[in-house]
């Protein structure tokens, strides 16, 4: 597997003046939790997870489903009509080690050597890489720029062979902020069951979407599998919490018996304060979502007035993947080298997705808003330098 050298994390945040490779919104201080632990036990704690945490996670599905939130969705139609069961309770959800500890265990339970999975690509390394160690065969959906980057049903159809155990997406899409619709995500559910296969969605941008918000994707099915976190919409990655959610009680079981002997239980401390934070997540999301939209307005902008990059519109999350609309000939190079050395800015290159280098992710999220204004005017400056030089 590649170390990920460079992450700003490797490169020093002190080196980057314009942070504009990140995922998640913008880090949350420690102070913003307000809270006190001095009496905090700081034992081995439950294998599942805090139970408070996961009663608020289940609380927040069962209530969507509940009002009916979102409702307007054709997947919450067909699975309105179908009879299906929507509620969520606590013995659904398990707490991992972020998003990333989730999927580990997702694919650590679910595959053996020369087993399969259907993977969109782009797509997080975790989702790739972990199979691959493990030995299966990765079969990847790519999504093309020239397509919108849209999913086509029929080639995950086509890829489901006799040792596939799961399909792999993502909604919102990381990087491309691409969004499934309803009746694709209704599609997908029936593909999974019926082919015997089950459906894992990483929902980590759910609460991101610009528009209207699909149903929690593991209230549709038993079938399905659905993971999440508080690292990118909340600006919590330091907590490295995040969840699987699962109606299926015997498949939740080896789950949590493969969390076991990974690491036992989830960080008391992480968990303890992840669930105070959730206890307000109300007033923080109001906040950062009139965040994201403004900050969604500048990249929009800067795409409108510049020539030189070229994009999908994302429909949700706090990344976009665009692409310089005339690569041949130009150093991507020497283009990344001034874009941080003169300029002080930072993007994710496209070959962090397995892409060429004239892709990037540019995360919107976690930069203020004068950063991101001055990362985007340098994107457009040292592509005209290098080209120029050229």
């Amino acid at each position: 597997m590649p170390i990920e050298i460079e992450s700003p994390e490797q490169l020093g945040y002190g080196n980057i003046r314009n942070n504009l490779s990140e995922s998640s919104y913008t880090d949350a201080f420690f102070r913003a939790l307000d809270v006190d632990l001095r009496d905090l036990v700081l034992c081995y704690g439950s294998h599942a997870g805090h139970e408070g945490l996961r009663r608020l996670v289940a609380w927040d599905a069962a209530r969507e489903a509940d009002r009916g939130e979102d409702a307007g969705s054709q997947m919450a139609a067909e699975i309105a009509a179908a009879g299906a069961p929507a509620t969520i309770g606590p013995e659904d959800v398990l707490l991992t080690i972020g998003a990333a500890g989730a999927l580990f265990i997702i694919a650590t339970t679910l595959l053996e050597k020369d087993d399969e999975i259907v993977v969109v690509r782009p797509n997080y390394a975790t989702n790739i890489e972990t199979p691959r160690a493990i030995g299966a065969k990765v079969r990847f959906i790519d999504l093309r720029f020239e397509e919108g980057f849209a999913l086509d049903l029929d080639e995950i159809s086509h890829a489901i062979g006799p040792r596939t155990k799961y399909i792999s997406v993502t909604y919102p899409h990381n990087p491309t902020g691409v969004c499934l619709d309803g009746g694709q995500l209704a599609a997908l559910v029936q593909l999974a069951e019926s082919r015997g296969v089950r459906l894992l969605v990483d929902e980590t941008y759910r609460d991101m979407v610009f528009g209207e918000r699909l149903p929690l994707a593991a209230a549709a099915s038993p079938n399905v599998i659905s993971v999440s976190s508080l690292s990118k919409t909340y600006g919590l990655p330091g907590l490295r919490t995040g969840w699987i959610v699962c109606r299926d009680a015997q498949l939740m079981e080896r789950f949590l018996a493969t969390k076991e002997q990974i690491h036992i239980c989830g960080p008391v401390l992480d968990e303890e304060l992840a669930y105070h934070y959730w206890l307000h997540k109300a007033e923080h999301y109001g906040r950062i979502k009139a965040d994201i939209a403004e900050k969604f307005g500048i990249v929009k902008t800067w795409m409108q007035q510049q020539e030189n990059f070229e994009w999908v519109e994302p429909g949700g999350g706090c990344v976009c993947f665009p692409r310089v609309r005339r690569p041949v000939g130009l150093d991507m190079d020497k283009f990344y080298r001034v874009l941080l050395e003169k300029h002080g800015t930072y993007v994710g290159p496209g070959h962090w997705f397995e892409m060429p280098r004239f892709y990037m992710r540019i995360g919107f999220g976690w930069p203020t808003q004068a950063q991101l204004r001055e990362g985007l005017e340098a994107l457009t400056n040292a592509l005209q330098e290098v080209s120029s030089r050229d």
